[in-house]
């Protein structure tokens, strides 16, 4: 296949480009920093600066839409909410015009989404069934998909990709997370009582080759393991795998006091199901958190 990857440079993207290389893709990543791409995807990968460079005469098979701005990584201050949503919405929007324009249509697009948009739920299971959550995250999430479901009016084969937590030793929660763990300092986050909905990265690139070979693959994909943990047990898990113990714990309040309403994304949490995955017939290489450190630490 002839497919191009926004958010090919991220950690998620970057697992995927090697990924889709081995298996014989021809792949092109939409980065404003071009100049990165064969470093951070492979030598074999195309980039693209500017959606002004998808022509009316531009042919790609398939379209994996990955984009947008850490959501953890600053407060939620006005401006770093239209940013999130610029980096999202925005740029689906702009994409589906440039596909629209096109005399080539691909056979499928494959567009990001996340757990978020269920809101935080207490220990309520959550399927791809499940309603929009209110909160801004939610709502993030769901305007996001109402910009990819434009694909599904041009005839264009659309699934959601609704990812959780993607464990991966190069980046992410579990770096972040290593090296305060590692030197004893691993902390659970109030209660410990809140949701963590994982999946280990391998799981996460193997059920995007699934959507984009089958045919009848549409609609919404949970991306997480079978089997969520709480935070109490995701901290005594990890501290577990590092050999270490885990004492400590971070205050509700503080981190509310720090971080505003985006700590809802620490103290809050979703327990979630991949229904739809399982439906694929896809099994999982990591269903359960403590094999998936142990392979990543």
């Amino acid at each position: 296949m002839r497919i191009l990857i926004t958010g090919g440079t991220g950690l998620i993207g970057r697992r995927l480009c090697s990924s889709l290389l081995e298996h014989g893709h021809v792949l092109t990543v939409f980065s404003r920093h071009p100049e990165t791409v064969k470093f951070l995807c492979g030598n074999a990968v195309n980039a693209m600066q500017s959606l002004d460079e998808y022509h009316v005469d531009t042919e790609f098979d398939a379209v994996i839409n990955l984009a947008g701005e850490p959501i953890v990584d600053k407060r939620w201050t006005s401006a770093r909410r239209r940013v999130l949503r610029d980096s999202r919405i925005a740029l689906t929007e702009r994409l589906m015009q440039k596909i629209s324009a096109a005399n080539f249509k691909p056979e499928v697009f494959l567009s990001g989404s996340a757990v978020g948009i269920y809101g935080s739920g207490g220990d309520q299971w959550f399927s791809e069934e499940a309603a929009v959550g209110k909160d801004f995250g939610a709502h993030l999430c769901a305007d996001w998909e109402a910009a990819a479901a434009r694909a599904t009016e041009m005839g264009i084969r659309l699934c959601i990709l609704r990812t959780g937590l993607v464990l991966d030793a190069a980046g992410g929660i579990l770096k972040k997370m290593r090296l305060p763990f590692s030197l004893a300092l691993g902390a659970q986050i109030g209660d410990g009582k809140q949701w963590m909905s994982w999946i280990h990265v391998q799981d996460y690139v193997a059920i995007v080759r699934y959507l984009l070979d089958d045919k009848n693959a549409a609609g919404s994909y949970n991306m997480v393991a079978p089997h969520p943990v709480t935070n109490r047990e995701f901290t005594r898990t990890l501290a577990a795998a590092l050999h270490r113990p885990a004492l400590f714990v971070a205050p509700a309040f503080l981190l509310k006091l720090a971080m505003g309403e985006m700590a809802e994304l620490l103290t809050g949490g979703q327990r979630v199901q991949p229904m739809h995955v399982a439906e694929l017939g896809y099994e999982f290489q990591y269903p359960y958190l403590a094999e998936a450190l142990h392979d990543l630490l």
